[in-house]
C-alpha cells in the first residue's frame, strides 16, 4: 500500500494510503472520533466490521454510509458527524431481477467452499457479500501488507466455476417465497432462487463497562479487521481482553504490525489447561496453533483470569483498570481492543422461519434448516472456525446440488469440528463477575444512549424497547441484544424487514 491518494475531511485535505478502508484513512487522518451520539457523546468505530454503525459518515454527499465497508478514492470528500454536515440520501433505481439454482449469503470459508461444491456440480450460482472482497473476517483481504490468502485458491475455483459474486450486497427483506431483496451499490437487485445456503457469520459480543464507549475502545477482531483495512497501528500500546481463541490470533496479528499488545483472557487458568490438555490427544494441531500465537504475543504479556474493568480517558481511552478478581490495577495504552466470544448473525435465518436451538440455527446431517431447501453453515450453526466453515459449507453445496453421496463423506469431519465447538463453549464461558461491571450510567444502547440504570425497572425486553427504545436504533439490536441477554436474560427472537437500513425507495 505505497501509493497515496488524497481524501478530503471535515474540508481539509489529507494524503491516505491507496487501498486503505474510509474509516482507516479517517482514524489516520483526523483522529478517532466519527460523530456525536444522541446524548452529544464522542464516538469512534467499534466492530470494524459494518455491524455497529458507530463508524458512519456522509460521503460525496450521501449520509449514513458505513466507513469499514467502503475503500476510499481519490478525491473523495468525507464529512464526519462532529460538524452539521449537508448531505441527501442515496436516490432509488430501477430493481433489477436475477434468478440463479443456488443463492448463497455470506463470503467466509463457508460460504465460498458452499458456492463452489454446488457450482461444481453445473449449478448456476450466486454469491453475495455485504464486504468488498470474499473471504469474510477471517481471510479477510489485508491492505496492510497484501500476501498469499488461503482464499486465492477457492477465488480460482470460484471464476472456473463461473460463479456470480456480488460485492456490497446487504440482504435486507423477503418479498416472496424463494426470493430476497439485495441492497447493492449499483441499486436493489430481487434474487430468486431454488435452494438457499446461509453463511452469514458471526459478530462479536460487547459487554458494557464503565468508559466502553470511548473512541479508541474497539472490537479485539474489529480493531483488527480497521488494522487489516489500513490503520496504522505501530508502536501503540495495545491492550487485548475479553475471551476466546480470537484474543490469541488477534495480538498476535497486532504484534506483527508493530505493535505493544498485552493480552488479558478472562477464563481461569485451569481451564485453560484442561483444554489444552484435551487438545493435546484430540486435535493437537490446535494447540501447537495455540502456541505460536502465544509465542509472537509474548509469554508474559498473555494474562488468564483477568479482565477490564473500566476505560479511562477524556477524549478517547488512555487506560484501563484491570482486575484479577482480588485486585485490580491499572494499564496505559493506547486502544482497547476488547471482545467476549462471538455470536451468530441470525437475523435472516429468522425472517426465513429457520428454527433457533440454544442460540444456533438447528440443521440435519445434510445442513438443511427446518426450512426445506434453505441450508446454514459456518458459525450460525456453532462457533467453530474455519475448519467447521469449510467442512459444512461443502456439505451444503454438494446437498443442495442433488449430490448427497460426496456430502456423506464429510460427515466425520464434521462431527470431530462440532466437538471442538462443544469445548470452546465449555471453556470460555462467561465468568459472572462479567455481569457486575455497568453501573447506573454505563450505556448499554450505544445507538440510543440507554444506560443501565434505566433498565433494571423493566421485566424484559419488549417493555425494555418500548420504554427506552434500547435496540431500536441503526444496529437493530446487534450490539445491545447479546448484552442485555447476559445481563437480564432477555431474548429477542423477532425480526421484521428491512434487517439492516436502507432507504424506502429501493424497498418499493
Amino acid at each position: 500500500m505505497a501509493d497515496r491518494i488524497s481524501l478530503t475531511v471535515d474540508g481539509q485535505s489529507y494524503d491516505v494510503p491507496d487501498g486503505c478502508s474510509v474509516a482507516a484513512g479517517v482514524m489516520q487522518s483526523t483522529g478517532l472520533t466519527f460523530r456525536q451520539s444522541v446524548g452529544g457523546e464522542a464516538r469512534g468505530p467499534l466492530c470494524g466490521m459494518g455491524v455497529c454503525f458507530e463508524c458512519r459518515v456522509t460521503i460525496d454527499g450521501e449520509a449514513h454510509q458505513r466507513s469499514c465497508l467502503l475503500s476510499c478514492r481519490d478525491g473523495m470528500q468525507v464529512e464526519t458527524g462532529q460538524q452539521t454536515a449537508s448531505f441527501a440520501y442515496a436516490s432509488g433505481s430501477e430493481r433489477r431481477n436475477v434468478e440463479c439454482d443456488v443463492l448463497v449469503v455470506g463470503a467466509g470459508p463457508g460460504g465460498v467452499s458452499a458456492a463452489v461444491s454446488a457450482a461444481e456440480q453445473g449449478r448456476r450460482v450466486v454469491l453475495l457479500d455485504e464486504n468488498a472482497h470474499i473471504g469474510g473476517q477471517i481471510w479477510r483481504y489485508d491492505a496492510s501488507a497484501p500476501t498469499a490468502n488461503p482464499v486465492d485458491a477457492w477465488r480460482t475455483r470460484l471464476v472456473d466455476a463461473n460463479v456470480t459474486i456480488t460485492a456490497r450486497a446487504a440482504i435486507v427483506a423477503q418479498p416472496a417465497t424463494n426470493e430476497l431483496l439485495a441492497d447493492v451499490a449499483s441499486g436493489p437487485v430481487a434474487i430468486r432462487y431454488t435452494k438457499l445456503i446461509l453463511a452469514c457469520g458471526a459478530r462479536e459480543r460487547f459487554l458494557p463497562f464503565p468508559g466502553w464507549t470511548l473512541p479508541g475502545v474497539f472490537g479485539a477482531g474489529g480493531l483488527q479487521a480497521l488494522v487489516k483495512s489500513g490503520y496504522d497501528i505501530a508502536n501503540k500500546k495495545i491492550v487485548v481482553a475479553g475471551t476466546g481463541p480470537l484474543l490469541l490470533a488477534v495480538g498476535a496479528y497486532l504484534c506483527k504490525r508493530g505493535a505493544d499488545v498485552t493480552v488479558l483472557e478472562q477464563t481461569p487458568r485451569e481451564k485453560l489447561l484442561r483444554f489444552a490438555a484435551s487438545l493435546a490427544w484430540r486435535q493437537p494441531s490446535k494447540l501447537w496453533e495455540a502456541f505460536w500465537l502465544q509465542w509472537h504475543i509474548g509469554l508474559f504479556s498473555y494474562h488468564p483470569g483477568c479482565w477490564v474493568v473500566r476505560a479511562e480517558g477524556a477524549h478517547q481511552v488512555h487506560a484501563v483498570m484491570v482486575s484479577d478478581g482480588q485486585s485490580t490495577w491499572s494499564l496505559a495504552c493506547d486502544a482497547l481492543a476488547c471482545g467476549y466470544g462471538l455470536v451468530p448473525n441470525l437475523e435472516l435465518a429468522r425472517l426465513l422461519g429457520c428454527a433457533i436451538d440454544a442460540g444456533y440455527v438447528r440443521v440435519d446431517a445434510t445442513q438443511q434448516t427446518s426450512v426445506p431447501g434453505v441450508y446454514a453453515v459456518g458459525e450460525l450453526t456453532g462457533i467453530g472456525g474455519v475448519d467447521k466453515a469449510l467442512v459444512e459449507g461443502q456439505i451444503a453445496g454438494w446437498t443442495a446440488a442433488g449430490r448427497h453421496d460426496l456430502a456423506a463423506d464429510l460427515t466425520l469431519a464434521r462431527d470431530t469440528a462440532e466437538n471442538f465447538v462443544a469445548a470452546l463453549d465449555e471453556t470460555f464461558s462467561l465468568r459472572d463477575e462479567l455481569r457486575l461491571l455497568p453501573d447506573k450510567d454505563t450505556i448499554v444502547c450505544r445507538c440510543e444512549d440507554v444506560a443501565y440504570g434505566p433498565l433494571q425497572s423493566h421485566r424484559d425486553g419488549r417493555e425494555a424497547k418500548l420504554q427506552t427504545r434500547c435496540g431500536m436504533g441503526p444496529c437493530q439490536g446487534r450490539i445491545c441484544g447479546p448484552a442485555v441477554e447476559f445481563l437480564f436474560g432477555w431474548h429477542n427472537d423477532s425480526v421484521r424487514p428491512p434487517i439492516l437500513p436502507t432507504t424506502f425507495a429501493k424497498l418499493i
